[in-house]
């Protein structure tokens, strides 16, 4: 039995180096689609813009006084809003956006109905972290705005 001893030409080297280079590109290639493809969007159109009025809504939105807190419970969702003595507060309107934080796929918007203490909306579930995206105006026209993040345990019902 002969056996003949395989040689590693520049060929075979340029053929290695080719491929490595092809699979880092390719890997390459697909997180950058991933990362565009699941951008979920722009928080403001003109950031510059929007930082002009930031500290007047921000004193505004603190000398409320409110708190905020979100819980799933069963099939609902609970917001409560409380002002600094822990009462509950309601809101002249309030408008939310239920969603993840990594796409938009699974944004819902709860219709909260206030029942003498807090807020509540059906909304389905999965288990992980969820943001609400609230906006809510006081009875004097203030904006409130917050991102509340809502924990959904596994086997939570």
């Amino acid at each position: 039995m002969t056996t003949t001893a395989r040689v590693l030409t520049g060929r075979h080297v340029f053929m290695i180096f080719c491929a490595a280079f092809a699979v880092i590109i390719s890997v390459n290639l697909f997180l950058a689609y991933s990362a565009v493809s699941t951008f979920p969007g722009l928080e403001v159109r003109n950031s510059y813009v929007a930082s002009q009025q930031f500290d007047k809504n921000r004193e505004e939105q603190t000398a409320l006084g409110w708190s905020v807190l979100a819980q799933a419970r069963g099939d609902d969702v609970h917001l409560s809003i409380t002002d600094a003595e822990g009462q509950p507060v309601q809101v002249a309107s309030l408008e939310a956006t239920l969603g993840r934080a990594t796409h938009v796929r699974d944004d819902q918007t709860p219709a909260f109905v206030f029942d003498g203490t807090r807020y509540v909306a059906p909304a389905q579930l999965a288990p992980g972290n969820w943001n609400l995206r609230m906006k809510a105006r006081a009875a004097d026209g203030t904006v409130f705005q917050q991102r509340v993040i809502l924990h959904v345990p596994k086997g939570a019902k």
